[in-house]
């Protein structure tokens, strides 16, 4: 089945003098903030990225959203519709690193930090090689 490429969610952004801006994604149950506008809708970004990419990777049904003229607001609140593009967010989590401990004999440790072996490439070249990646 074809992934979607962009979504499109509203979101409830409030003001509350001194205070962040709250976004709240109604469809999801899903809420950030941010420090100001540009702040609030890049944090809304990221936060429906990783919560559509969490319910793709775990086979969850993806909720339908809301038509935005069907969000209902206080006065001190604007509905706003977000979008996030996919096939970046799922890229950057391929491509994500994790950590791995490695056991290796104190004489080669000594060896190779003298000469300023960077370990994580010298591991990622050999798992490379092993596995005929290229």
């Amino acid at each position: 089945m074809k992934k979607v490429e962009r979504y499109f969610y509203p979101a409830v952004f409030t003001y509350t003098p001194g205070q962040e801006i709250a976004v709240d994604f109604p469809d999801l149950k899903a809420a950030t903030s941010g420090t100001n506008e540009d702040d609030a809708l890049i944090s809304a970004r990221e936060l429906l990225g990783c919560v559509l990419f969490g319910l793709e990777e775990d086979g969850e049904k993806i909720p339908s959203p809301t038509p935005l003229s069907n969000i209902k607001v206080e006065e001190n609140e604007r509905a706003v519709l977000v979008d996030v593009y996919m096939p970046s967010i799922r890229m950057a989590q391929v491509n994500r690193s994790v950590n791995r401990t490695v056991t290796l004999p104190a004489w080669l440790n000594a060896a190779a930090l003298e000469h300023n072996v960077n370990f994580s490439q010298v591991l990622q070249d050999a798992l490379k090689a092993q596995l005929h990646l290229g």
